[in-house]
């Protein structure tokens, strides 16, 4: 039995990231009549009730996404936020409130809400489309364990989740996982792109780099060892991949990645800022 068996789920929004949640949920078993999605889009509404799903109009009845619901997804925009949650504000009373928006705190939600309290952030990344992403999750001193358990629930059907005491870690999951799909696609991109220029057809060079980089995270998740430790074990001393950790090392390949995730870190924290204006 799962804690969210006969839980009624509203979305708030029914673009990318809320319809990967819902395949999972689905996925997980979730009867499709206890989601509803309420989205201005016709053609998203018909494409969702043609799977078994409650949609609504929210340009027409705000309200009727949510005064049912036990726990409400909000899945727009950062930047349109405000106006769509604004209007259904006075109908919230109980519900859990799980935000998928980066930038938004939980703070400032509260304050679109008109201090409501009951609300819990989250940073997915776009594996969550395969029920494989990884969510970060921070929930104000409001939510209660029951609520806890149903936001990991939900947030579980798309992969792994992990929370944060510190709201401003948030920011962190953001340089760790919620933007680093995007340094997996530019580390494959730039290994198809020497396997090319080394004598590979596309198709080769794409099939082995994305074979290796699938089965390095798979070994890595299952191994007892560090990742550090993995490496060194599979680097013998004069060998091939000793030389290409080598020039990795000589051109501080290290560095470059932590600053990188520094720059997405400060940026995550500068949106926030920019948010809160």
């Amino acid at each position: 039995m799962s804690v969210l068996d006969n839980k009624k789920i509203s979305f708030i929004g029914g673009g990318n990231m809320a319809q990967a949640l819902i395949s999972g949920l689905i996925g997980c078993g979730i009867q499709p009549n206890l989601i509803t999605v309420a989205d201005p889009n016709l053609s998203v509404r018909e494409q969702l009730a043609a799977k078994g799903l409650n949609t609504v109009d929210p340009t027409a009845d705000a309200n009727a996404a949510v005064i049912d619901a036990d726990i409400v997804v909000l899945a727009v925009k950062p930047q349109v936020m405000k106006a769509v949650i604004g209007a259904f504000a006075d109908a919230l009373s109980s519900q859990l409130v799980i935000s998928v928006a980066a930038g938004l705190s939980t703070e400032l939600l509260s304050n679109m809400l008109n201090g409501y309290r009951n609300i819990v952030r989250a940073m997915p990344n776009t594996p969550a489309m395969i029920q494989m992403g990884a969510t970060g999750l921070y929930g104000t001193d409001n939510i209660s364990a029951e609520q806890k358990q149903l936001a990991t629930a939900v947030m579980e059907a798309s992969g792994l989740v992990m929370w944060v005491e510190d709201e401003a870690h948030m920011h962190a999951v953001t340089a760790v996982s919620g933007s680093a799909p995007a340094y997996m696609f530019y580390f494959i991109e730039s290994m198809v792109d020497k396997g090319i220029a080394l004598g590979l057809d596309t198709e080769q060079a794409s099939a082995l780099a994305l074979q290796t980089m699938i089965g390095a995270a798979k070994m890595a998740m299952d191994s007892e060892d560090a990742p550090a430790e993995l490496r060194r074990k599979v680097t013998s001393p004069n060998g091939t991949t000793q030389a290409a950790i080598e020039s990795m090392q000589a051109n501080d390949i290290g560095r470059q990645i932590g600053e990188a995730m520094q720059a997405c870190y400060d940026r995550s924290q500068a949106l926030s800022e920019e948010m809160s204006k």
